[in-house]
């Protein structure tokens, strides 16, 4: 993604949809449209190989997944909260998950692991290292200095 800059390395941030939200007030749709992300609509080829963030995972994202970042990329999952339940089934190699963060977009503020597409994304970079990245990202949206400031990034 051509946008990003850390350094000399972009990381590739893809999105897997499932068309399961509000248009207007979907964080990946708004980072595909600034051309900061790419929408998938499965994980095949190289991107099994990619850090998928996934909150079922056993293993949670550290700075040691940034090797695997540079090479694969970082995919987040967008569907329902609702639905959450069905990403149990999803198979890949490189599930991560997050610590636990509080939510600062307007639909879950306050809300503990309620992360929107953008600050799972955001939370991710800041982790391993890709700090800019992640500023770049959350100034797409009013609230996203809120979500740096509430989780100390």
């Amino acid at each position: 993604m051509s946008k990003l800059n850390n350094n000399f390395f972009k990381p590739r941030l893809h999105c897997l949809h499932f068309n399961e939200c509000d248009p207007k007030k979907c964080t990946a749709l708004r980072l595909k449209k600034y051309n900061l992300l790419r929408i998938v609509k499965k994980i095949d080829g190289s991107l099994k190989k990619a850090i998928i963030l996934n909150p079922f995972s056993n293993c949670e994202l550290s700075v040691r997944d940034k090797e695997i970042i540079i090479k694969y990329g970082l995919v987040v999952i967008d569907c329902s909260w609702k639905k959450i339940l069905n990403l149990k089934s999803i198979p890949v190699l490189s599930s991560r998950k997050l610590p636990p963060l509080i939510a600062a977009n307007p639909i879950n503020y306050g809300k503990w692991e309620k992360l929107s597409s953008v600050e799972a994304l955001a939370a991710a970079l800041y982790l391993t290292e890709f700090r800019e990245d992640a500023d770049l990202i959350l100034s797409k949206f009013t609230w996203g200095l809120q979500f740096k400031k509430i989780n100390g990034f």
